[in-house]
């Protein structure tokens, strides 16, 4: 009888053995699907590069003339002449399925051929003279996130959603370049000469921001984003007081950035 049940157990393992075998390498491919669906753990930070557009608003300075004002009066530019590319990089630090703290730093920047609209010189040649404008703002804030943005399997698996629209705020501190150089006229002289007219200085400054993630897989995005920033300049003097642009109120740095890019999650 032991013989017999020893022969029964014999059989039922050669059986048991090939189908644990065939499968096996049938598996493999599931668990390499799921692998993508999923992270083994929710991720914790999640690093983006942007690259778009920016439009400064160059804004007057309501009774005062403002240094916009005057340069759009006396020389041919317009506002869209100043607006140029724009690129950013952000880390985020996850606080809650809906919340996280973000760091940023951007950068944008024009440049701008003119002529006076109102002089020429005694050759009869227009009176030409280049405007860059640069502006770099480091700021941290919070994004708030419209619906979870994935959900967990038992305890440690988290699959992404596909869609996550977002709105934020931040502050911090935007640097920024204004500088003129080519050739002026001396309004009492009317001489022309050739000079370069500059201000690197900084501001505080107030971002709020929307836009939306689109998940490719478990760790890569697509992302997009609208931001405008709120700021107001001083001028830069140099050690005794002196500036290149007097009687001006503070440089309006505010405008508005659209970009799109890629994200991590880690």
């Amino acid at each position: 009888m032991f013989s017999r049940l020893g022969k029964l157990d014999t059989m039922r393992l050669l059986w048991i053995i090939p189908s644990v075998a065939l499968l096996a390498p049938l598996s493999a491919p599931e668990l390499a699907a799921q692998e993508r669906d999923f992270l083994l753990r929710t991720p914790q930070i999640t690093l983006s590069i942007r690259g778009g557009y920016s439009v400064p608003r160059l804004g007057g300075g309501g009774d005062a003339q403002s240094l916009w004002d005057f340069t759009r009066e006396q020389l041919t530019v317009e506002n869209r002449d100043f607006a140029g590319p724009h690129a950013m990089i952000e880390v985020g630090i996850r606080g809650s399925e809906r919340l996280d703290l973000v760091f940023s730093a951007g950068h944008s920047s024009s440049s701008v051929l003119s002529e006076f609209r109102k002089w020429e010189g005694a050759d009869g040649l227009p009176i030409t003279q280049t405007t860059e404008f640069t502006t770099t703002p480091v700021t941290a804030g919070v994004k708030a996130y419209l619906s979870p943005r994935g959900r967990a399997i038992g305890s440690y698996a988290w699959v992404p959603r596909t869609f996550n629209p977002f709105v934020g705020i931040a502050g911090g501190m935007v640097w920024y370049r204004f500088e003129q150089y080519g050739e002026f006229v001396d309004y009492e002289t009317h001489d022309i000469f050739l000079d370069n007219f500059r201000s690197y200085e900084k501001a505080p400054t107030v971002h709020f921001f929307t836009g939306m993630d689109i998940s490719v897989n478990r760790r890569i995005m697509l992302t997009g984003e609208a931001r405008y920033g709120l700021a107001k300049g001083p001028f830069q003097t140099d050690y005794d007081g002196y500036s290149d642009f007097v009687g001006f109120p503070k440089l309006d740095l505010s405008g508005f950035k659209l970009s799109l890019g890629v994200g991590l999650r880690v």
